[in-house]
């Protein structure tokens, strides 16, 4: 088995809004994909070392905890490198840098095309689903059309005082697509969303249970 975690190479949001990759939402997966026994490699648009959300600095508990995701981040290879291979799944781990660069990266929206059409697993959480916004199916159609799935919410950008910052609200646009989209009842709990071969988290909170069924997937094939 192995997977292709795909992550955002965007450092700047805005003026004075510096970001990047949200950790958490990497190195949760990272660590239960790679001790399930399930290779994986990490790809971004522009390779080498992956920016973090200065948000999501770990701490040091953290940095030993998950040191062998953070050294994986240090060497991600360019995505336009593994465009024609094929992997067991697809991953796009958030922070709001994906809404930068994944969501109008054509490789990718390719990628995710190929690997839907072959019944791959993809899976997305917080922002990752950005990157699925403009994909599309092999037969042209939105690849959110009719799904049901979820992401960061409207209500949590406004709780991270980004509404008016971000290039454009992850939940609208993704109803836009024609996405099915779901919710906690409250912001900021876990939520995650199965529909076939797609898997979405819809916060940081989420990482872990997206991980444990990623994993409970991958593992069951």
């Amino acid at each position: 088995m192995h997977a292709l975690f795909v992550t955002t190479s965007a450092s700047q949001l805005a003026p004075d809004h510096p970001t990047g990759l949200w950790l958490e939402e990497f190195a949760v997966p990272y660590m239960a994909v790679t001790a399930a026994g399930i290779a994986v490699t990490v790809a971004s648009p522009r390779g080498g070392a992956v920016p973090l959300d200065p948000k999501t600095a770990p701490d040091d508990e953290q940095r030993q905890r998950w040191q062998p995701a953070l050294q994986a981040l240090q060497h991600s290879v360019p995505l336009a490198d593994v465009a024609a291979q094929t992997f067991d799944a697809l991953f796009l781990p958030g922070g709001h840098g994906p809404m930068v660069d994944l969501a109008h990266d054509a490789t990718l929206h390719a990628l995710i095309a190929r690997h839907d059409a072959a019944g791959k697993l993809i899976a997305a959480v917080c922002h990752g689903p950005a990157g699925l916004i403009h994909a599309r199916r092999a037969d042209g159609q939105p690849f959110l059309q009719g799904r049901r799935v979820t992401g960061f919410t409207n209500a949590e950008e406004f709780l991270a005082r980004l509404k008016d910052v971000v290039p454009f609200l992850l939940e609208d646009e993704m109803k836009a697509r024609g996405a099915d989209f779901h919710s906690a009842l409250l912001p900021l709990l876990s939520h995650v969303e199965e529909d076939g071969n797609l898997i979405t988290g819809q916060n940081p909170r989420s990482s872990e249970d997206v991980a444990a069924l990623l994993v409970k997937r991958l593992t069951a094939r």
